[in-house]
Formats: structure tokens, C-alpha cells, sequence
């Protein structure tokens, strides 16, 4: 039985895509049954109708002063949907201890950076002005802290000469793409019997992707 998977994002969703493309795959344990987003005209969503995937925009503005109540409508439509597991894919909001604690152990996010090393906004401006030799992307399950929950897949690539935040976040990026369906596939099998895929690693070791500058 596939886990019913909800993905939430506010923008256009090129994590969702990469998730999406595969859980389609057959033999896959997970399958997104619902896109969520607080942004209405979010690209995401209409990536999601075109391929019959059920949607719902819940604009976190029409519940200004309370994400309580906001989260409260997300989680409704995610039982509402028999939703197991949730991916945070660009979703672009601060959460409450209501969503974490509902989903405790079942939520995942990623992040553009080796965790610990920059959590929060701006990590690839971050990580060049620290003059780091090795930067990349962490799947992580969702606690309260903010980027602290335990690491589920992490990936890496070179910072080479002449790296802009740009052009380090593109190769960041394409390894985003490659952890994060891994981590989900192995969240979904219960944290165990999933071999990644080339370029991505599950519990801390870092494959590199290129060569050392």
C-alpha cells in the first residue's frame, strides 16, 4: 500500500516536480494524493491539475495574526485527503508546534545547505562569504527548531572559483532533486530498504558531485 503523501509549496514547485516524476515510478511506496499552498496563483498547483493530482490554495493572508488558524485548514484538508506523510517543498511559511506536533515523525523538508552549517534564509550568499569548499542540500525531518530535526539525506557539491550565489544554487539544486525522493521513499518504507539513487546519500554520508575545485 502506497503512503498517501501531501506536499505543501508557494511557489513553482520544482521540488514537488522531482517528487512527483518519482512516485510515478512503479514500485514506489509513497504517492502524492494532495498539493497544498498559501499562494493562490502558486506554479505549483497548476503543475499538480495538469497532472490530475488534487489541489487546494489556502491563502494564509485571509487569516492575518493567526497561523494557528491557518494551519488548522490545512490539516483539514490533509485528513480530509487520508494524508500520511508531508513534504515541505518550498513552502514558505513559519509553522506552529499545531502542524509539527500533528505530524510529528511524518513531515519532511529540505534545505539548501549542509545542516547544521546554515539554516534559515540567503544559505548559498551564506556559504560563499564563509569561503566554505563544500556546500549542498539536507533532507530533514520537521521539528519545532528551526532546520534542527534529525537529517535524513544529505548531499554535496564543490564550491569552485568564480561561484555566485546563482550559479552554486543550480548545482544544489539538481542534488535537491535527486535526495529528496529517496528521503521520502524512505520515510514511506519506515526508514529502511531504500538504496538512493547516483548523487544522493541517506543518513550523513556526502557524495560529491564534481570535482574539488
Amino acid at each position: 500500500m502506497k503512503r498517501r503523501t501531501a506536499v505543501l509549496l508557494s511557489g513553482r514547485g520544482s521540488n514537488f516536480r522531482s517528487l512527483l516524476a518519482a512516485t510515478q515510478a512503479p514500485g514506489f511506496p509513497a504517492e502524492i494524493v494532495l498539493v497544498l499552498s498559501n499562494v493562490p496563483d502558486a506554479g505549483g498547483l497548476v503543475h499538480a491539475v495538469a497532472n490530475g493530482i488534487a489541489t487546494a490554495a489556502i491563502d494564509h493572508r485571509a487569516y492575518r495574526g493567526n497561523r494557528a488558524a491557518h494551519e488548522a485548514a490545512l490539516i483539514a484538508a490533509m485528513e480530509a485527503a487520508g494524508v500520511e506523510l508531508v513534504c515541505l517543498a518550498g513552502y514558505m511559511r513559519k509553522l506552529t508546534p499545531l502542524l509539527v506536533g500533528r505530524y510529528a515523525g511524518r513531515m519532511l523538508n529540505i534545505h539548501p545547505s549542509l545542516l547544521p552549517s546554515f539554516p534559515g534564509l540567503h544559505t548559498h550568499e551564506r556559504a560563499l562569504t564563509a569561503g566554505v569548499k563544500l556546500h549542498g542540500c539536507t533532507v530533514h525531518l520537521v521539528t519545532d527548531g528551526l532546520d534542527e530535526g534529525p537529517i535524513v539525506a544529505q548531499a554535496a557539491v564543490p564550491v569552485l572559483p568564480g561561484d555566485t550565489p546563482d550559479t552554486l544554487a543550480a548545482r544544489v539544486l539538481v542534488q535537491e532533486h535527486l535526495i529528496y525522493p529517496a528521503a521520502l521513499a524512505q520515510l514511506a518504507l519506515g526508514g529502511s530498504g531504500v538504496t538512493p539513487p547516483p548523487g544522493a546519500a541517506l543518513h550523513n554520508p556526502l557524495p560529491v558531485s564534481g570535482p574539488l575545485p
